[in-house]
């Protein structure tokens, strides 16, 4: 019997494989994430995703997902912030505007691995200055790429979505159930 090995601590991604009704372990990367400046969005999210799993050892019946968010602007990714001020200058420059955002997957065995990513455009209300304020009180910014989360109050900024919606929480998981069952993997 395979068993799925979810290599991420992220709360979200955890929630969506629940909600797809599998069982899996948690074995996060241990590994520092180095990115290549030069790379491109679409290359940065698979190479981040294919990272994480190399730095994950596999026994021969387990299967191995990890994935990685980036929301890029301007041709600029825009990671996690490191401060008050990168968060609220992610949020300006988000505001009444159209971004893409870029996830990576990578499913990996000790014999095989497939990665792809999954490209999704969000627009972004006008936001005023105390609505950017208000939202980095929440907390919410901190661990998310772009300084915001789709699946909480960010949603309130949202005026438009073209893509996957479960990409930008994080992992596009229609996508992720067709990937894995050509792993053998089945959720219930």
């Amino acid at each position: 019997m395979k068993r799925l090995i979810l290599g991420s601590q992220s709360p979200r991604r955890k929630d969506l494989l629940h909600l797809a009704g599998y069982d899996f372990e948690v074995r996060p990367s241990r590994a520092e994430e180095i990115m290549e400046k030069t790379l491109s969005p679409d290359e940065a999210v698979l190479y981040l995703a294919r990272f994480k799993a190399e730095a994950i050892s596999l026994k021969e019946n387990e299967v191995l997902l990890t994935s990685d968010t980036v929301v890029v602007q301007d041709n600029e990714i825009l990671g996690k912030p490191a401060d008050l001020q990168e968060a609220r200058n992610h949020l300006k420059r988000l505001s009444g505007r159209t971004h893409q955002v870029y996830t990576g997957v990578c499913i990996s065995t000790v014999e095989e691995q497939k990665e792809f990513f999954v490209l999704t455009d969000v627009t972004f209300f006008p936001l005023t200055d105390d609505e950017i304020d208000d939202y980095i009180e929440t907390g919410e910014v901190w661990d998310k790429a772009g300084s915001y989360g789709i699946q909480g109050k960010g949603a309130l900024f949202v005026e438009k979505i073209h893509g996957d919606y479960y990409s930008v929480v994080g992992l596009p998981l229609a996508r992720v159930v067709r990937e894995l069952k050509t792993f053998g993997i089945v959720g219930s």
